[in-house]
């Protein structure tokens, strides 16, 4: 039942960069609204980012401010890039203190992206109750120093912790899957896809594709298709469209071949990811949650192009758990890859005992809980 006094309860969301920073902030946003259809919810965001067109999309008002990330890498660019940036920073402050003294929030949540830290700081300067929410198993900077002043830092994984100083205990509500993903069906899925009873193969590297994974899966496709053992969906990304001619170039005509399906992106995911029996990606958070929902086997590539290496940190909670596999890029060959890939499909056993590990991860109810935790400071 709602919390009937909390009818006009004020909350603002800072997130932004990248759709996994917004995706999972909309997704605690729509609980909400659902909930309490009268509470007021605004989005604060980046200019020229993906959240001023994602969060207008999902029908939440945003605010926008000038703001962008520091580069690490240190070139007479960078440098100038970083002025900027720090102009930028310095100007922030007054510009998020003005929306939140006109929106006058009852609590501010910070999911990520360089947006959230100059809001969730401001907000907890002015009295205001204050959450973040951190994705990864290594938290990034901006989250280590907001949780010493958040009044509830809320986490995907528990290994986070031990690398927070919080103000107040943590709490593991996971990260917001897509409900599509958690209600789709593999039989049901397979037959939609065209898939027989062989093992399918799931690989992708995000919507502008990995190289490495791009090249490594040409060369397992082109040697498990002789075989006839296992099918395969890859998607090779915008910056992949060579993959199709890579494989002709290795026997692997994939217009005459039917149980191999190659596409830039993957448009179904729910339908993949369900249909899978193991996946080979990054170990970006949403992607890993994605997999641990819908319970399946992976081998995962961290990126090792992210801030502290999280990616690294993220898959290491699944390989603890007997739930996946990792092979890091710098480690990553093609004999590697197809030795891992062929032992698990040819041991079903351990594909299944891997998908179960993997479901034990999950957190159905992340939406919920953190939309819990989000009302009781409102109510505070």
């Amino acid at each position: 039942m709602p919390y009937r006094r909390l009818v006009s309860m004020r909350i603002i969301f800072a997130a932004g960069g990248t759709g996994g920073h917004i995706n999972p902030a909309l997704a605690a946003a729509g609980e909400i609204r659902n909930r309490y259809p009268d509470a007021e919810i605004l989005f604060i965001g980046a200019k020229n980012k993906m959240e001023a067109e994602l969060v207008p999309k999902a029908g939440f008002d945003i605010k926008t401010i000038s703001i962008s990330g520091f580069q690490r890498k240190l070139t007479v660019k960078n440098i100038g890039r970083n002025i900027a940036t720090l102009w930028r920073l310095l100007g922030s402050g007054s510009a998020v203190r003005k929306i939140i003294k006109e929106f006058r929030p009852d609590v501010a949540v910070g999911f990520g992206g360089y947006v959230s830290g100059p809001v969730i700081r401001a907000a907890a300067k002015m009295g205001i109750k204050t959450a973040i929410h951190e994705q990864n198993a290594f938290p990034g900077i901006t989250n280590k120093l907001l949780a010493k002043e958040a009044d509830a830092v809320m986490l995907t994984v528990s290994e986070a912790e031990k690398y927070l100083e919080c103000k107040n205990k943590p709490t593991v509500t996971g990260l917001p899957v897509r409900s599509e993903i958690l209600e789709a069906d593999k039989d049901f899925a397979r037959a939609e896809l065209g898939i027989d009873d062989k093992p399918l193969v799931f690989s992708f590297g995000g919507s502008l594709g990995a190289r490495t994974i791009n090249e490594s899966m040409v060369k397992i496709i082109s040697e498990l298709h002789k075989s006839g053992k296992c099918n395969f969906i890859h998607a090779y990304g915008q910056y992949g469209k060579w993959v199709p001619e890579a494989l002709k170039k290795n026997g692997v005509d994939i217009d005459k071949e039917k149980n191999i399906d190659v596409r830039e992106y993957i448009y179904d995911m729910d339908k993949c990811l369900a249909a899978a029996d193991l996946i080979i990606c990054r170990s970006g958070a949403g992607t890993l949650a994605e997999i641990e929902a819908v319970g399946r086997a992976s081998i995962l590539i961290p990126s090792p192009n992210v801030a502290e290496n999280h990616q690294y940190h993220n898959a290491m909670a699944l390989v603890n758990a007997n739930a996946a596999k990792v092979i890091e890029e710098k480690d990553l060959t093609d004999e590697k890859l197809l030795k891992i890939v062929t032992e698990l499909i040819d041991n079903i056993y351990m594909l299944d005992a891997m998908g179960r590990n993997a479901k034990k991860l999950a957190v159905p109810d992340s939406q919920k809980k953190i939309c819990d935790i989000i009302v009781s400071l409102a109510k505070q």
